[in-house]
Formats: C-alpha cells, sequence, structure tokens
C-alpha cells in the first residue's frame, strides 16, 4: 500500500488483539464477561450497588494482565509509530495495558485503563497496578473514594474531542480487532475525512465491515506485522 510518509494515520484496536495474547474479549457469544453479566460488574449502577464485587472483578482482571505479554501485533504498531514520519494516533477500546508495554505512546485508551484508578471525590486519575477496594483513597486529596478508571456501560467514552478530529484528518484509518458492536468506536469509519483510505484487520469480518475499502481477515500477529511492513515498503 502506497502512502506519503508524511500521510496521517489513526488505528483503532478492540479486544480481538489482545486474544491473542491469551485475554478473553470483552464479552463472550453468551453475553457474559469472565461468566458476570455486564449489568454486575461494568455499570455505575452496579458499582452502587456491590462496590466489592465490582472491585473484586476488576482486581482479578488486573491480576491477569501479570500472566500476558505483548504480542507481535502490539509489537508491530509500536514499531509503525517509531518509524512513521507523519501524525500517527493509535486508539484502543481495550482496558489492558499491552500497548503501553509494547512501546506505544501515541495511545488513548477510550474506554479507560485496569491500571489505574479515578477518584470519586476529586476525580484525580492515579496509577493503580495493585488491588483496589472500598477502603482505597485517593492519593491526591486523601479523602476521596477509588473506582476502577473504566468507562462502564451508560458512561462517555474518553478523549472522543481528539479521536474524532484525529479521524476526520486521516489518510488511513485502520480497525484492528474490533467487533463492531460497541459505539461511538463502531462508527469512527464513517467519520474518515473524504478520500481517506480505510482497512478493517480481523480474524472474521466485524458488523461495520461494509463500510470500510478493504477487509484482510486473519490473526492479528499475522495480518499486523504484515500490513506494517507494506507500509513501511518492506
Amino acid at each position: 500500500m502506497a502512502l506519503p510518509r508524511d500521510a496521517a494515520i489513526v488505528i483503532l484496536t478492540g479486544a480481538g488483539i489482545s486474544a491473542e495474547s491469551g485475554l478473553r474479549t470483552f464479552r463472550d457469544a453468551d453475553g457474559l464477561w469472565e461468566n458476570h453479566r455486564v449489568e454486575e460488574v461494568a455499570t455505575p449502577e452496579a458499582f452502587h450497588r456491590d462496590p466489592a464485587l465490582v472491585h473484586r472483578f476488576y482486581n482479578e482482571r488486573r491480576q491477569s494482565l501479570a500472566t500476558v505479554q505483548p504480542n507481535a501485533a502490539h509489537l508491530a504498531l509500536a514499531r509503525l509509530e517509531r518509524a512513521w514520519a507523519g501524525p500517527f494516533l493509535l486508539v484502543t477500546q481495550n482496558v489492558d495495558d499491552l500497548h503501553d508495554r509494547a512501546g506505544s505512546r501515541q495511545l488513548l485508551h477510550m474506554h479507560g485503563e485496569l491500571v489505574r484508578g479515578r477518584c470519586l471525590g476529586c476525580g484525580a486519575i492515579h496509577p493503580w497496578p495493585g488491588d483496589m477496594d472500598q477502603a482505597s483513597r485517593c492519593p491526591t486529596c486523601q479523602t476521596g473514594r477509588m473506582r476502577p478508571h473504566i468507562v462502564w456501560f451508560g458512561e462517555l467514552p474518553l478523549d472522543l474531542d481528539r479521536i474524532y478530529d484525529a479521524v476526520e484528518r486521516c489518510d488511513l484509518f485502520v480497525a484492528i480487532g474490533t467487533s463492531g458492536h460497541v459505539y461511538p468506536a463502531a462508527g469512527l469509519v464513517q467519520a474518515a475525512a473524504p478520500g481517506a483510505r480505510t482497512v478493517e484487520l480481523n480474524l472474521q469480518p466485524s458488523r461495520v465491515a461494509s463500510a470500510f475499502q478493504e477487509a484482510r481477515t486473519g490473526r492479528a500477529t499475522d495480518l499486523v506485522p504484515a500490513f506494517v511492513e507494506e507500509l513501511l515498503g518492506g
């Protein structure tokens, strides 16, 4: 794929890219996330109703990150960022830290991050690699209770203005490992600039695959490194 090296690239990643590192996708076919209904662990109402359960759930997810490593797809995207001369933005729906550990820096976690916590009092966000519970207090204000820094159902994704601005200006938009079920992420392809190239890389076509000019199917660990090689002229 011929693309000027000063072209603007936006890449969106979803659960499929992390699944190949051993992390389960957000929701299985039966609608469960790690054997829980999302209404039990991924809404503000759930946290208000049973904070102990929600904290326990995210503590387990946080602990699972220690058992997995970035895969070839994560590493290829970090390599592309380092080598690319033009504007580059990686947007992920994933709450894991695999892109961060792979070396990606121009990175936005639109659905939050497992390894961060947010104060319910002052709103401060802090790194939080360990367990969190109802006794956890904010390091900034000292009194506010902490919650996982996760965008739950019914909450607005993070950095949407910056994301849409980048997508509307990009020359290439790529979606990797996304299902096309979760909005607004699923609708980003339709916001791409007129004339932008749009490509989907997925294990199987997403729900919005028809909105892309090109779709390639296969494992992310195969497709993404090969696609990066094409972009870099390898």
